[in-house]
C-alpha cells in the first residue's frame, strides 16, 4: 500500500512538472485554435453579408430596369461594380443591362456591357452566355464576321453547343457562306438540347438551305 502512495506522489509530482514546463504552450495552442475558429466564422460572416448586400444592390438595379427608370438603373450598376467588384452579381446586372439596351435598340451599350461580361466574368458559363448574346448583337450591326470569330473563339459544352452553331449558321449566311450555315444548322439540330433552341426556326433555316 505504501509503494502504492509513493508510486501515486512520484506520478503526481512528475505531472506538476510537466505542467509547469508545457502548460503555457498548451494554453497558447487553445487560444490559437480558439481564435482561428473566430476568425474563419468572423470571415464567414462578412462574405455572407457582402454577398447579402449584392444581392440587393442587383434587386435594385433589376428593379430599375423594370420601372424603365435608365438613369436609376446605370446609377444603381455603377455602385454595384464599384462595392462588389468580381461578384456573380455584376456579371447578371450588366446582363439584364444588356438585354435592356437591346430591346432599345442601343447596339452599342449593350456590346459595351456584354464584352464586359465575357472578358471578365469568373463564371465560365456567364461568359460564355455574354459571347453567345454579343455574337447576335453582332449581327444585328451588320458585323458578320466578328460574329463569326466571337462564336469561334471559344469551345462551348453540350448545352451551348446547339445556339453556338445556330449562331454560327447566321453568321456564315450573313457571309454569304450557305453550304456553311447548313452545315451548322444541321450541326444545331443533331445536337439541340429539348428547351434550349427554337427548333420551329432552326428547321425552317435548314429547309430554306436545303431545298435547290
Amino acid at each position: 500500500m505504501v509503494d502504492d502512495l509513493d508510486d501515486e506522489q512520484e506520478q503526481w509530482e512528475y505531472f506538476k512538472g510537466w505542467i509547469a514546463q508545457n502548460g503555457p504552450w498548451i494554453v497558447a495552442g487553445i487560444i490559437v485554435g480558439v481564435a482561428g475558429i473566430w476568425g474563419w466564422n468572423a470571415y464567414k460572416g462578412h462574405v455572407d453579408a457582402q454577398a447579402h448586400a449584392a444581392e440587393q444592390q442587383y434587386e435594385q438595379v433589376v428593379d430599375a430596369f423594370g420601372r424603365k427608370d435608365s438613369a436609376r438603373a446605370a446609377s444603381m450598376l455603377a455602385a454595384l461594380e464599384r462595392d462588389h467588384a468580381g461578384s456573380p452579381y455584376v456579371d447578371q446586372a450588366r446582363l439584364a443591362a444588356a438585354r435592356v439596351a437591346v430591346e432599345s435598340n442601343d447596339l452599342a451599350a449593350a456590346d459595351t456591357d456584354l464584352r464586359a461580361v465575357m472578358t471578365g466574368s469568373h463564371d465560365p458559363e456567364l461568359a460564355l452566355v455574354a459571347r453567345l448574346r454579343l455574337a447576335r448583337v453582332l449581327l444585328a450591326e451588320g458585323k458578320s464576321e466578328e460574329a463569326l470569330g466571337t462564336v469561334q473563339g471559344a469551345t462551348p459544352g453540350s448545352a451551348f453547343a446547339p445556339e453556338f452553331a445556330e449562331v454560327r449558321g447566321d453568321a456564315l449566311l450573313a457571309k454569304g457562306d450557305r453550304a456553311g450555315a447548313l452545315a451548322a444548322y444541321r450541326e444545331a439540330s443533331a445536337a439541340k438540347t429539348a428547351g434550349v433552341l427554337d427548333t420551329a426556326t432552326l428547321d425552317l433555316k435548314i429547309r430554306d438551305l436545303a431545298s435547290p
